[in-house]
């Protein structure tokens, strides 16, 4: 490793250090951020398990699943299994407090709203939505759950707000299975992942001020989807393949030889356009010092059109492709190309944002998995899907409010600066990793 890195690295861990008193009262502020959630709930029992949940995602266990956490309590799993598995709750009143919360601590005009899929390899044909298919995280078919998340960034912070459970079509053309697995009749029919992420718009969009939607390459792949938001009036900047036809608009179409048909421009895989620019066709942008070492990106937009199914012209986009170059060697690491309906005199300082604005809510799931135990749920049941992964969702946006509030506390940085930002251990009176904070 590069000797300027090795230094840069240890003055930004010096600047993680946090205070010890930071800690202090995280186990009664858990029980006070609680009090809204559990609100819905008749009867002290309900109450106590969810709390017990919530502190048991937000601990060391290293599995975190309903026998590990009511182990860990001393209590009796049987009891927490009910409460997860298949108890008559409803989670909605819950995640629409979770909104809520979002809305108003995180919300911002210019907000990000960002769309996920989402694997989780697990077992079982009778699981609910179980099935080997295709999970881009993985960049593989595997056998497991798909789901699609909906995060939101602004410049106050970044969490997840809600899930959708994707089904197979072969799943929704067996009744035997829904009927086992307790699938609602009113979630039997078939839709696609991206009609799962209309849904979550239709219904969370208007809470979560935002100017920008995003998504990965899955996202961005259907033209049919890009197409939908510009009509729904959503502004968006979505990946896509490397293999996407489109039109540069900003080249002069070929010379007519004076007969026949008027000679248009041609069809040009993304990737292939990308290496016939020239270097100063780009803008490098600066940014700070990246997981595996410091980054420089490099932008450059054209306004194209894309080619449809149809293979027609589809409705003029902005094509966006971003480079992360490492600042010591030159060298290209990653390269992403986006489309975007933003207006044309956007700018790349707001492509590069939006953007970045996508892989937080990657290092949100990543977390939420690692620290929140968003897969580490052990369920068949649709009902017990759905309160595990409301559960954990509320366990993750404590860790953003802790993280906020050890932000406020430490006067050197600013709640939205990336700089000297941290992560609280587990709850205080739970099994700790370690006796030491540790730095992002």
């Amino acid at each position: 490793m590069d000797a300027r890195y090795i230094i840069r690295k240890h003055q930004l861990l010096q600047e993680c250090q946090v205070a010890p008193e930071i800690f202090d009262q995280v186990l009664p502020r858990l029980h006070t951020f609680m009090e809204p959630f559990v609100a819905p709930f008749q009867g002290q029992a309900l109450t106590q398990h969810a709390e017990t949940s919530v502190s048991g995602l937000l601990s060391d266990v290293e599995r975190k699943n309903v026998e590990s956490i009511a182990y860990q309590f001393g209590q009796n799993r049987l009891g927490l299994q009910g409460f997860i598995g298949w108890a008559d709750w409803d989670d909605a009143p819950l995640r629409k407090a979770l909104l809520g919360q979002v809305g108003t601590q995180l919300g911002q005009g210019d907000g990000v709203l960002v769309f996920d899929p989402s694997a989780f390899p697990k077992s079982g044909r009778e699981s609910v939505g179980v099935a080997r298919q295709w999970c881009g995280r993985l960049g593989k078919v595997d056998n497991g759950h798909v789901a699609i998340s909906l995060g939101y960034v602004s410049r106050m912070g970044h969490t997840l707000v809600d899930l959708r459970l994707y089904l197979l079509k072969a799943w929704t053309q067996e009744k035997a299975r829904l009927d086992k697995a307790g699938v609602p009749k009113a979630q039997r029919g078939y839709r696609t992942r991206h009609q799962l992420a209309l849904e979550m718009l239709e219904k969370n969009g208007a809470s979560l001020p935002h100017r920008w939607m995003a998504g990965d390459d899955e996202m961005g792949r259907p033209y049919w989807f890009r197409r939908r938001l510009d009509r729904l009036g959503e502004r968006y900047l979505l990946a896509v393949p490397g293999n996407t036809l489109l039109r540069d608009l900003e080249t002069a179409p070929p010379e007519s030889r004076g007969r026949g048909r008027r000679p248009t421009r041609p069809w040009q895989r993304v990737d292939q356009w990308n290496t016939s620019l020239a270097q100063e066709a780009w803008t490098t942008i600066d940014v700070r010092d990246g997981a595996k070492g410091p980054l420089v990106v490099e932008l450059v937009k054209r306004r194209v059109v894309a080619r449809t199914p149809q293979r027609q012209e589809g409705h003029e986009e902005t094509v966006v492709v971003v480079r992360y170059r490492d600042r010591d060697r030159q060298e290209v690491v990653t390269i992403d190309f986006y489309l975007s309906n933003g207006p044309a005199q956007t700018s790349l300082a707001t492509f590069a944002r939006v953007a970045k604005a996508a892989h937080r809510i990657e290092e949100c799931l990543q977390r939420s998995k690692s620290e929140a135990g968003l897969a580490d749920y052990e369920v068949r049941h649709w009902t017990g899907w759905h309160h595990h992964q409301t559960l954990s969702l509320i366990a993750t946006w404590f860790l953003v409010t802790e993280t906020r509030r050890g932000k406020k506390m430490d006067t050197g940085h600013d709640v939205t600066s990336d700089a000297g930002r941290y992560r609280p251990d587990p709850v205080p009176g739970l099994p700790v990793r370690n006796n030491v904070p540790y730095a992002a």
